[in-house]
């Protein structure tokens, strides 16, 4: 269970980047296109498994009908299931220019800062039990940097969760993975 809410945070994470609200919205330096986006991530202070590794942990449990739905969804949702020790993600350019993300996932976020080249927040995202802070730093249109640091309560524990995600991006071609705009509608 609590693996499968700190996904669904990394998909929040990954998705903040490219939206905010169309109201006095600031469009990061970023390219549409295939991104990798590297995870290191602590639970508790204590180093944990990249994304890559615990989806595939994950995965390995599953029956082989079970992880093509699986590999399915995540491919819907702009994610390449495959990637090795990165995730992959496609942004497009209505992504990119306009953000097609504010309140999803049941979450509530709320900018203190955001210009073309850095912002800073506070989510708070009730249905996955999590609240936080995060910045984002875009150093060029090929490359950003996030962190984030906020408390996830799952069945009762409470556990002090931070990562840091650094994003390169690949291609213009974004091949299988369907860019993540294309979830926007259908997010919860």
């Amino acid at each position: 269970m609590y693996q499968t809410k700190l996904y669904s945070l990394l998909i929040v994470s990954v998705v903040a980047l490219t939206g905010v609200s169309a109201k006095a919205q600031i469009a990061p330096k970023m390219k549409p296109g295939l991104w990798q986006i590297h995870i290191e991530q602590e639970r508790n202070g204590q180093k944990i498994a990249n994304s890559s590794e615990r989806m595939k942990a994950h995965m390995k449990d599953m029956t082989p009908e079970r992880r093509k739905q699986f590999e399915e969804m995540m491919k819907q949702r702009g994610v390449d299931p495959n990637a090795t020790d990165s995730l992959k993600v496609c942004y497009s350019q209505k992504m990119v220019e306009h953000g097609a993300w504010s309140d999803q996932f049941g979450c509530k976020t709320d900018f203190s800062d955001r210009s073309a080249s850095s912002w800073k927040w506070h989510s708070v995202c009730s249905s996955l039990g999590y609240e936080g802070n995060g910045e984002a730093i875009f150093s060029d249109a090929d490359n950003f940097t996030i962190r984030s640091s906020g408390l996830v309560t799952t069945e009762g524990e409470t556990v002090h969760s931070k990562s840091t995600k650094v994003g390169k991006w690949l291609s213009a071609d974004c091949g299988e993975v369907k860019p993540m705009d294309a979830l926007s509608g259908n997010a919860q």
